[in-house]
């Protein structure tokens, strides 16, 4: 308690406890969550670790996502604001105020250093993560804007434009993205709102997206939740239990850049904003929408047979050909047809309001994390343009890719072994 208010913290009595469009929809591993494993989820998360958390934590319900242009020209000021980012980031998610003295306690005659629309409510188990993106690097003419070219990872590379999008450069790109997850949308709105308004000077906004109802499981310990055309998603999605595939698929190895080693234990993280056209999908029969799907509607089981996780036999025949049809999004995406490629996502629905023609301007914004994108997203996304019969329901309006190094540890701030290793 401070100045006769109670803090965010002092409410929790002591801080923390503690493959889809390219991937995006379907894909079966590992079992279904046992209630009797199932652990009570923490309060919040801690922000200071090996990786940065809001990767495999387990997805919380709401996002609030920014992309960010780099406006200063001088590295200190952009080394100081990764600092202020860093230790506000800590404060909020541990369930404090942005600033240290916070929404109401401050002198009178200048602005607070919190915006108090989160005062008096708990962490919401919200996680901060941040990524560089290539403008970071190199500017558009090819200068190396803070001296940090040399240390560009050779993959950060703006995505190629794929078939059948129609992106806008106002939702794509950014030198800086910062994704926050939390369970109370207001959270992860106030994490934003402060963390922009901190950059006020150094940074601008050049897009964001909020969202709702994940559209991902990353650990066994969730169950499979559905996205907007009312499917089961990220059923294969690789899980936090699943050292191995993260190691392989997800962080980034040592080997992997000698140009890079700052980035070592990070991830790429890849964003697509997915118009679904909902009105269409709604006019489609229930045995169209699983034959395009590859899936059933009610339970998820593959149209193969079995149960959810159920592996898919793509081998099955029926009367008219294969039980799980060639052009369907489960098997166009599926890791069997892609060399073994898989992704972490971590995607949310969202509800833009309404389009010019008064349909649903909603979707899937998604967002996967990835070892390469070379490897393990271009090639799953270029299959599914060119094969998957769900890309008739699907417009991709915006994209990004961003280098999210690893976790920062006390005292150290956001990409600290970037500027100075």
């Amino acid at each position: 308690m401070t100045g006769g208010r109670l803090s965010r913290r002092g409410l929790l009595g002591g801080g923390a406890a503690a493959a889809g469009v390219a991937g995006a929809f379907a894909a079966g591993r590992l079992a279904a969550p046992d209630p009797e494993r199932v652990a009570a989820p923490a309060a919040s998360y801690p922000f200071h670790g090996e990786r940065q958390a809001g990767i495999v934590t387990p997805a919380q319900d709401r996002l609030h996502f920014v992309a960010l242009d780099v406006t200063t020209e001088d590295r200190d000021e952009l080394v100081a604001l990764l600092k202020a980012w860093t230790d506000a980031a800590a404060r909020m998610t541990g369930g404090g105020s942005a600033g240290p003295v916070g929404a109401v306690d401050g002198p009178g005659n200048a602005p607070p250093d919190d915006t108090g629309e989160a005062l008096d409510l708990p962490p919401g188990r919200l996680t901060i993560t941040f990524g560089f993106g290539p403008g970071l690097f190199v500017d558009a003419d090819g200068k190396d804007r803070f001296g940090l070219a040399e240390r560009r990872p050779e993959a950060l590379e703006r995505l190629p434009r794929f078939s059948a999008d129609v992106l806008d450069p106002a939702r794509s790109d950014g030198d800086l993205c910062i994704q926050a997850c939390a369970d109370d949308p207001q959270v992860a709105v106030h994490a934003i709102r402060n963390l922009v308004r901190i950059g006020f000077g150094t940074t601008t906004v050049r897009w964001s997206q909020l969202g709702f109802g994940r559209t991902s499981t990353t650990s066994t310990s969730q169950s499979t939740p559905r996205n907007l055309f009312g499917f089961k998603d990220g059923t294969a999605n690789i899980k936090a239990e699943e050292t191995e595939a993260l190691d392989q698929h997800v962080w980034v190895g040592a080997q992997d850049d000698a140009k890079a080693a700052w980035l070592v234990g990070g991830s790429y993280l890849v964003t697509r904003r997915i118009n679904m056209t909902i009105e269409v999908w709604d006019r489609q029969s229930l045995d169209a929408q699983e034959q395009f799907i590859g899936r059933t509607k009610g339970t998820g089981a593959p149209l193969s047979g079995g149960e959810e996780m159920t592996e898919p036999d793509f081998s099955m025949q029926g009367s008219a050909g294969p039980i799980i049809p060639v052009d369907s999004h489960v098997r166009v995406v599926h890791p069997d047809t892609n060399d073994g490629v898989r992704i972490l996502r971590r995607g949310y629905n969202f509800v833009d309001g309404s389009n010019d023609v008064g349909g649903l301007d909603a979707g899937l914004f998604f967002i996967a994390y990835l070892r390469d994108p070379r490897t393990h997203f271009i090639p799953l996304q270029r299959a599914m343009s060119k094969s998957d019969a769900l890309m008739e329901y699907l417009r991709f309006t915006g994209q990004a890719l961003f280098a999210v190094p690893p976790g920062v540890g006390e005292g150290e701030y956001v990409g600290q072994a970037l500027f100075e290793g």
